[in-house]
């Protein structure tokens, strides 16, 4: 019989001395360490406890005083299209840092509007150039075509979607790797970077299914322009200049 300092193994062993006391022993030791676990668990709970009701050490508590110095903001609607080309809403000067890590050679401005000065001296400073493509303040015929002449012209409404001649502009820059890494950005990265871009995939001989379903993933829940996807599939694709020294490896020339 194996004596020990607790009175119920004692007592065990001496109702049941025909058990194997190793057994016994062992089933002692799994007992020890399931009350450990349990008194573990017991503290891992009271300090969920604490913490929630607020009764902890203050000085084990990291506390934030401040923002993080640097914050990597992408554009609204960000995302790669091809090997360094790139597609967003209107950048600002927020984008910063997370523009710096591109390395950015060009922008292709489709936005209505010009980007803060902030956001200029910030593009003067780092060498990208920006090119206007969607400013429109010239005057177009009825045919689209651009009228230096100043007769029978007709305005153009900013909030339209892009012409063929500016598509056709946008597209020509883009095609020439040499401006590359290159974003291509609107108001919102939805409507008119959605119609170059729409176009572009054109021109990479993807099918009109295909267009048209990564031009609605990015318009958001009032969805696509019916006129954007009419565009898309009407341009003449053959129009836009390429020189095939230039052209990026990811565009296949037939």
């Amino acid at each position: 019989m194996v004596d020990t300092e607790d009175p119920l193994l004692n007592h065990l062993y001496s109702k049941l001395g025909s058990i194997n006391q190793e057994n016994i022993l062992h089933a002692n030791d799994e007992l020890t360490n399931c009350t450990t676990t349990n008194n573990n668990n017991k503290n891992n709970n009271q300090v969920e406890s604490d913490i929630l009701s607020g009764n902890v050490n203050q000085n084990k508590l990291r506390k934030i005083s401040r923002p993080p110095t640097l914050r990597i903001i992408p554009p609204l609607n960000f995302c790669p299209v091809e090997k360094q080309l790139y597609r967003s809403g209107q950048p600002s000067i927020i984008n910063q840092s997370f523009l710096q890590d591109l390395n950015l050679k060009t922008i292709v401005w489709l936005a209505n509007e010009e980007p803060n000065d902030d956001f200029l001296e910030f593009c003067q400073y780092k060498n990208i150039n920006i090119e206007f493509v969607g400013i429109i303040n010239e005057y177009y015929d009825h045919d689209g075509n651009l009228n230096t002449n100043n007769t029978n012209h007709i305005t153009v409404n900013p909030w339209d979607s892009l012409n063929e001649s500016t598509i056709k502009k946008a597209l020509e820059i883009i095609l020439n790797k040499e401006n590359y890494p290159l974003l291509t950005c609107c108001g919102m990265g939805r409507h008119r970077t959605g119609t170059v871009i729409g176009c572009l995939r054109r021109l990479q001989g993807w099918n009109l299914a295909s267009v048209s379903e990564e031009y609605r993933r990015f318009t958001g829940a009032r969805g696509g322009r019916i006129l954007v996807e009419l565009l898309i599939e009407s341009f003449d694709i053959t129009s836009v200049d390429i020189d095939p020294s230039k052209v990026p490896e990811w565009l296949p020339l037939q």
